[in-house]
């Protein structure tokens, strides 16, 4: 007999599958976050917490709703990596208070302590990487252990930031080394659903030229922007990171160019994650630049490339797909879908511009893009996340 999908539930829906409580409230986290920001911002809001604006900022774009959304996926992929049977019910529920209580120690953090704060910040991924490791062990998926390595060089990232706002006043290494772990997790998961997403495509409705199976330059690709994206966590200004950081471009521009993205453009939803993956290797480009031309290019705009960009939109690319495919939706992109697919990367495109043109009117576009984006999600798939899965 084969392993049932799913244990004897009777609970809400809601909490029957680990993507349906984080992709909701990570969305709607996202949206809210960016609407405190704007304030902030221009200040016009003060939050009651231990973090200068800015890293308050930062910190809950990398380490609030990244997490989220991450603890979403890899709580609905492992069980089909394993075979076993996924975490539901009061578990799940346990995950989601514990992510919660995390936003708010965060944001109240100079009223509790920043120890306690961190305390409760850290645990959260730290409580994922833990019942990650749990299944995939337990299911003897060993060529899925390595998705653990970034996941868990983003709780320490998170634990450094915490570390180094108190001591100096504002995060530094904490925050790239936060960033370095999100491309890194994108361009090993990216890798490998873009490819083979795109694969079942193009072999149904498109036949022709196929994407590259995944063979020793991916693997070189990923870990020469590891080894790059590392060197500009603890050495930032070093020209040898501008150039680590420059092959990283190249590499990974190369291989989003084998996945045959150029032959996708009647379908939004596969389409999307090209678009997507394409800001890790603008952003990597623009870092490289900053640290090569400073004068010309500043950091700022490779953070945005990489943060607005890469995660903000890989994540809804991947939220927005397994949202229809695992609630039993046709896995077609409507008009609302793809209106908020270009909402994000206008997003990105914008926040990019505000770099190179400091101007509060193009940020408060891009936030406006970015809550549209994700306030968006939640109003046309939210039904599905909290309903049972359509027959």
């Amino acid at each position: 007999m084969g392993i049932p999908r799913l244990r004897a539930y009777t609970g809400p829906a809601f909490l029957s599958y680990g993507f349906r409580p984080f992709f909701f409230l990570g969305s709607l986290y996202a949206a809210l976050s960016i609407l405190l920001w704007l304030p902030m911002y221009a200040g016009e809001l003060d939050a009651h917490s231990a973090f200068v604006a800015v890293d308050w900022h930062i910190h809950e774009m990398l380490f609030g709703y990244l997490p989220a959304i991450v603890t979403g996926f890899l709580l609905t992929a492992i069980p089909n990596w394993t075979g076993r049977l996924p975490v539901q019910g009061l578990p799940l529920l346990a995950l989601v208070v514990l992510w919660l209580a995390g936003r708010a120690a965060v944001f109240v953090s100079a009223d509790i302590g920043w120890e306690a704060a961190a305390v409760i910040d850290v645990s959260f991924l730290l409580a994922v990487a833990a019942a990650a490791a749990r299944e995939i062990v337990a299911g003897r998926n060993w060529r899925n252990l390595k998705v653990l390595l970034p996941l868990a060089v983003l709780a320490g990232a998170n634990g450094m930031f915490h570390f180094e706002a108190h001591l100096q006043g504002t995060s530094d290494i904490g925050r790239r080394l936060g960033m370095a772990a999100a491309i890194v997790l994108i361009s090993l998961i990216g890798g490998r659903i873009i490819p083979s997403f795109t694969r079942n495509w193009l072999a149904r409705e498109n036949p022709g030229k196929l994407p590259a199976p995944f063979d020793r330059f991916d693997i070189a690709s990923i870990a020469i922007s590891a080894l790059a994206l590392g060197a500009w966590t603890f050495a930032p200004d070093n020209r040898a990171s501008g150039m680590l950081m420059a092959v990283a471009a190249i590499c990974q521009a190369w291989r989003l160019s084998r996945w045959a993205g150029e032959r996708t453009s009647r379908d939004p939803l596969v389409l999307i994650l090209h678009l997507a993956y394409a800001f890790v290797p603008v952003g990597l480009a623009l870092v490289s630049a900053s640290i090569l031309l400073p004068a010309a290019v500043p950091a700022a705009a490779g953070l945005h490339a990489l943060g607005t960009g890469a995660v903000g939109a890989m994540t809804l690319a991947v939220m927005t797909r397994a949202t229809l495919g695992h609630t039993g939706r046709e896995l077609k992109a409507g008009r609302g879908t793809s209106f908020i697919f270009v909402a994000v990367l206008l997003a990105g495109s914008l926040r990019i511009l505000a770099a190179f043109v400091p101007s509060a009117a193009v940020i408060d576009m891009a936030g406006a893009a970015w809550v549209v984006a994700f306030a968006g999600f939640v109003l046309i798939h939210g039904t599905a996340l909290t309903t049972p899965k359509a027959r």
